[in-house]
């Protein structure tokens, strides 16, 4: 049986504003343009103007959900990160990085020099994640989380590698969007300028 594409009365009756409908998850308030950019044909075909929400939940199959209807990981036209467990997992959806790619420059080098790239690229205004990232949010910090977990499974780069990262996350993350750049709507990581606390939500 194909997977269904709309909520049933019964789910409908028990929706609470928020949550999403397969797994019961609080869900992330995500802009309509984000769907109409990620969305397949046939998806796209049934999109309606209501509020849509990103449902976080790694194991979850639902992507976006409303209180009329669902959109899982096939009705997307990428990749999902992180709802994904084998390769590619896409982390930066502007510039190619995955947690692949990211994990083997730390193999071979002992550091990534991912954040500091995408930062920069933030600041010059070349990045497009509320159209590019299904959950039309800046990566930066899933950027660095992948990073971290990186540096751990390649202990030998040791703890000066360690402390880059740490710096990476405290500095680069959040003080990367250029002076006036907005806040994505719905962003489960924003790039507030001038901040000094953690790009997480």
């Amino acid at each position: 049986m194909p997977p269904r594409c709309s909520v049933t009365a019964q789910e409908a009756a028990s929706y609470v504003r928020g949550l999403c409908p397969s797994c019961g998850g609080r869900g992330v308030a995500v802009e309509i343009v984000t769907l109409k950019a990620l969305l397949c044909p046939a998806a796209l075909a049934r999109l309606e103007r209501v509020d849509y929400e990103f449902c976080p939940n790694p194991t979850c199959p639902v992507v976006y959900f409303s209180q009329k209807s669902v959109y899982r990981k096939e009705d997307l036209k990428v990749r999902v990160g992180l709802k994904e467990t084998e390769n590619p997992v896409p982390v930066c959806y502007c510039f190619g990085y995955t947690e692949k790619s990211i994990w083997e420059e730390i193999r071979r080098t002992g550091r990534s020099t991912a954040p500091q790239t995408i930062a920069a690229h933030v600041k010059a205004g070349r990045c497009g994640c509320e159209v590019n990232n299904p959950g039309g949010s800046c990566c930066l910090g899933e950027v660095n989380r992948v990073v971290k977990e990186g540096i751990a499974r390649f202990p030998a780069v040791g703890a000066e590698a360690s402390a880059r990262v740490s710096r990476t996350v405290r500095d680069d993350c959040c003080s990367a969007g250029s002076a006036g750049a907005p806040r994505i709507p719905g962003a489960r990581w924003a790039v507030v300028v001038g901040a000094t606390s953690s790009c997480y939500r």
